[in-house]
């Protein structure tokens, strides 16, 4: 019945021979399978896979049983020329990760540069995601965009180091983080964004999933109030910096420059000069300096 309705539902697209078909597994809930996905599975040749075992499993909740052959990180580079003659010989070969979509923190990539390099087609299906069902969870309505770093370093020096690289004024910074290091991730977040604001996503999509938003500064008694919160796969976004946060988080040797400036010169070009030393958005350091001003300004006339 399930193969039916697919077919029924999805075979009105083109589906060409020779081509390499990227298909989003669930996340965590069989359900999330889209019906397009089940018939290109069922439609194609092969299936490429990072695990067999676990691709295998997932055809036979669809009664189909199809050729796999493992493309992971360890051989993607030259496991996919095999799949490119695969293609070459007009077969339609699929690629599935263990979960979520190719490509993303996934194997994948190798195998789509190759088959593209050999001028064969590349069909993407829209699917699950861990990073933008996350995203769509956090709420944040300050983020003009995101970022994703995936997992960070194992060690803890250079994990901030990662971290503070990659903070960025106006975007969320999405993360995946392995339960036996998630207080380690939380203790850093607090060390490089005390006043930051973080979505918690633990076992997306899963029986016991949880979500929480949270100030960062209050991450680790949010994971340490019982030890179901550091199981399960996890999924991180830490908040974008809204201009106020990034104006409070000036630097006291910054703001005393600051300071000092506005008795100066405009407050324009007082923000200006900031801005060009820390990097901090021009807006909010404008905002602070104007502040400033109008506080010497009231001291005067006291």
């Amino acid at each position: 019945m399930l193969l039916q309705a697919a077919r029924h539902v999805a075979a009105g697209q083109q589906y060409p021979k020779g081509a390499l078909y990227l298909v989003p597994t669930p996340i965590g809930n069989l359900a999330d399978l889209s019906l397009r996905a089940v018939h290109v599975l069922d439609l194609v040749d092969a299936v490429a896979c990072e695990d067999t075992r676990v691709s295998g499993q997932l055809l036979r909740h669809m009664g189909l049983d199809k050729p796999l052959m493992a493309v992971h990180q360890h051989n993607e580079v030259g496991a996919a020329q095999r799949v490119v003659a695969l293609l070459q010989e007009g077969q339609r070969v699929a690629y599935v990760s263990d979960a979520g979509t190719p490509a993303i923190s996934d194997p994948g990539a190798h195998l789509v540069a190759a088959v593209a390099a050999a001028g064969q087609p590349i069909v993407p299906l829209a699917g699950p995601s861990a990073v933008t069902t996350a995203l769509s969870a956090a709420g944040d309505v300050h983020a003009q965009g995101f970022r994703f770093l995936g997992f960070l370093p194992s060690k803890g020096a250079a994990r901030q180091t990662a971290l503070r690289e990659a903070v960025t004024p106006g975007a969320s910074l999405v993360l995946f983080e392995a339960p036996h290091r998630i207080i380690d991730l939380a203790d850093d977040l607090v060390a490089v964004c005390p006043d930051g604001t973080v979505t918690m996503c633990r076992e997306l999509s899963k029986q016991f999933e949880d979500i929480a938003t949270v100030p960062v500064a209050a991450l680790p008694a949010w994971l340490n109030y019982g030890p179901h919160r550091q199981r399960g796969e996890f999924v991180v976004v830490l908040h974008a910096r809204r201009p106020s946060d990034d104006a409070a988080a000036l630097a006291p040797a910054a703001a005393a420059v600051l300071a000092e400036l506005v008795r100066h010169v405009p407050v324009k070009k007082a923000a200006g000069l900031v801005a060009d030393l820390t990097g901090l958005p021009r807006k909010a350091l404008y905002d602070t300096a104007q502040a400033l001003r109008d506080n010497a300004a009231a001291d005067d006339e006291d």
